[in-house]
C-alpha cells in the first residue's frame, strides 16, 4: 500500500475525530472557533449541536480541558513574571479559566446548589435549577469554589507546580463528565443532557484514559493514583446525591461535578 493510499484510508477517520474535537472545544469553551461543526459531511448549527454531535465528542473533553488549563497557566506565569504575589496571581489564573469557559461550569454549580438546597420536591428542585436567577446557596457555592481553587493554587507557590496542576485539574475534571453521562440517566425529558443522550462506551473509556494519562504525566504514578481514587469517590458521591435529589443528572449537575473535580485534584496536589 502506498503512502497516498494509506492516507486516503485514514483521512475520513481523522476528519471525524477532528470534528469531534472541535465540537468539544466549541461546547466547553468560548475560544474563537466557528460555532458550527461538521458531522458526516454536513454542517450543523449550535442549536443542533447537542443532539447531533455532543455524545460522540465526549472523548475529547479532556483535550478541551487541557486548552483551558494552558490558558490559566499562562496567565499565572505572566502574573508571576510581573512580580505579582501568589494569591492575586492565582485569582487571575482562575478568572482566566472562567472567562475562557464563559463560566459554564460555575453556572451549573450555582444552579445545582440552589436547587438541591432550596427545593422541597423533585419538581421544585428542577424548577429552581432552570431559573436563571441565583440564590444564597448558589452564591455561597460559587464563592467557596473560587476561594478554594485560588487558595490551593497560591499554596503551591512554585510556578511550575501551578502550571502542571492547572492543566491536570482541568483535563481530568472534564474526563469525569462522560462517565456520569454514561452511568446516570438524565433527570429531565428535555434539556441539554437529555438531548445529548448516552455517550458511546468507547468514547467514555477514551476520555477517562486521557484524563488519567494527563494525571500520570503531571503528578507521577503515586500522586496520580491518589487523585484518581479520591476523584472517583467524590464523583460517585455526587452522582448518588443527584439520583437521590432529582432522579438523575442534568447539565447543571455535570457543571457542579466538574467544579468539585477541579477542587479535589488541586487539594490532593497540595500533598
Amino acid at each position: 500500500m502506498t503512502i497516498r493510499g494509506a492516507w486516503d484510508d485514514w483521512a475520513p477517520w481523522l476528519a471525524e475525530r477532528a470534528g469531534e474535537l472541535k465540537t468539544s472545544v466549541v461546547f466547553l469553551t468560548r475560544l474563537p472557533l466557528p460555532r458550527a461543526s461538521p458531522i458526516g459531511g454536513l454542517t450543523i448549527a449550535p442549536a443542533a449541536l447537542a443532539q447531533a454531535a455532543l455524545a460522540q465528542a465526549v472523548w475529547a473533553f479532556p483535550l478541551a480541558g487541557i486548552a483551558v488549563g494552558v490558558i490559566g497557566a499562562a496567565v499565572y506565569a505572566l502574573a508571576h513574571r510581573l512580580g505579582i504575589p501568589p494569591w492575586p496571581a492565582a485569582a487571575l489564573a482562575v478568572a482566566a479559566t472562567m472567562a475562557v469557559t464563559g463560566c459554564l461550569h460555575e453556572d451549573g454549580l450555582a444552579d445545582t446548589a440552589d436547587g438541591f438546597g432550596g427545593g422541597k420536591t423533585r419538581e421544585g428542585k428542577l424548577d429552581i435549577m432552570r431559573d436563571s436567577r441565583i440564590g444564597s446557596y448558589g452564591v455561597c457555592a460559587l464563592a467557596l469554589s473560587i476561594l478554594i481553587r485560588s487558595s490551593a493554587l497560591a499554596s503551591l507557590a512554585d510556578t511550575g507546580l501551578v502550571v502542571v496542576a492547572l492543566i491536570a485539574a482541568h483535563a481530568a475534571a472534564r474526563a469525569t463528565l462522560p462517565v456520569v453521562m454514561f452511568f446516570v440517566p438524565p433527570a429531565r425529558s428535555d434539556g441539554l443532557s437529555f438531548a445529548a443522550g448516552r455517550p458511546p462506551g468507547a468514547g467514555v473509556a477514551v476520555g477517562a484514559a486521557l484524563g488519567i494519562f494527563v494525571l500520570l504525566v503531571a503528578a507521577g504514578p503515586g500522586l496520580a493514583i491518589t487523585m484518581v481514587i479520591v476523584l472517583a469517590i467524590a464523583v460517585a458521591l455526587l452522582a448518588r446525591l443527584s439520583l437521590h435529589q432529582i432522579g438523575g443528572q442534568t447539565g447543571d449537575v455535570l457543571g457542579a461535578i466538574e467544579q468539585v473535580s477541579e477542587i479535589v485534584i488541586l487539594l490532593v496536589a497540595l500533598r
